[in-house]
């Protein structure tokens, strides 16, 4: 049974968070509520999320400082974070959103589709992450088991063949960021969805690394490419 991601909605009013609640729950996932960047912080000590929804305004710890803070985390650095605000002070303003560690920004107030849109692309990320994960781990311990106690004829070809579906599983993922770049292009996107896309080419390079150093013997074979 496939686990439900967890979403993080982080704001001060009970009605902001009644609201994204409202337009979120279309998606069928776990709502996590923090009213405030201290509460937001100690929710991420525990538990692993999918995005994060964070008002830039908020009293004491603002969104700006709380997302220094989640960058900081090893654990919670490559959490996306999608900035709400209902003040727009310009260019400035936003560069600063980014600057912050921010995917996204988005003004108050906004289109519920478009938001619940955007979340679904981090959603479903997150999702075959942790599906690539879980075969990763599973493939390792049959490849590091393998020579103990079986025939390595029959043994052999088992790893061998997760790997390749491995593979062709996250193949399959790259094609889908692939034709979302492409997408986002032809859309003349704005800094937000470049710097979305590039969040997910890094994440994509990374598992592609992974699995590459999972194939036995392969040192020299060829790999993704640094998105440096």
């Amino acid at each position: 049974m496939v686990q439900k991601a967890k979403i993080l909605l982080v704001d001060d009013r009970p009605e902001n968070l009644l609201a994204l609640e409202a337009i979120l729950s279309a998606l069928d996932q776990t709502l996590v509520r923090a009213s405030s960047g201290e509460e937001a912080l100690k929710a991420l000590l525990t538990d692993d999320f999918a995005v994060i929804l964070l008002d830039v305004q908020m009293p004491g710890m603002d969104g700006f400082e709380t997302a220094a803070h989640i960058k900081r985390r090893e654990r919670t650095r490559d959490i996306p974070i999608i900035f709400l605000t209902a003040i727009n002070h310009g260019p400035h303003h936003t560069f600063r959103g980014y600057a912050a560690g921010a995917v996204d920004y988005i003004s108050k107030p906004f289109d519920p589709w478009v938001l619940r849109a955007k979340v679904s692309v981090f959603v479903e990320l997150y999702m075959k992450n942790c599906q690539l994960r879980e075969q990763a781990a599973l493939l390792r311990l049959q490849l590091e088991g393998g020579g103990a106690g079986k025939a390595a004829i029959g043994d052999a070809k088992e790893p061998a063949g997760l790997l390749a579906e491995l593979s062709a599983r996250l193949a399959a993922v790259e094609e889908q960021a692939e034709a979302l770049s492409k997408q986002l292009d032809d859309e003349s996107a704005d800094a937000a969805a470049v710097a979305t896309a590039a969040h997910l080419e890094r994440k994509l390079t990374g598992l592609r690394r992974a699995l590459d150093a999972l194939e036995p013997g392969t040192g020299s074979s060829p790999s993704v490419p640094s998105q440096n």
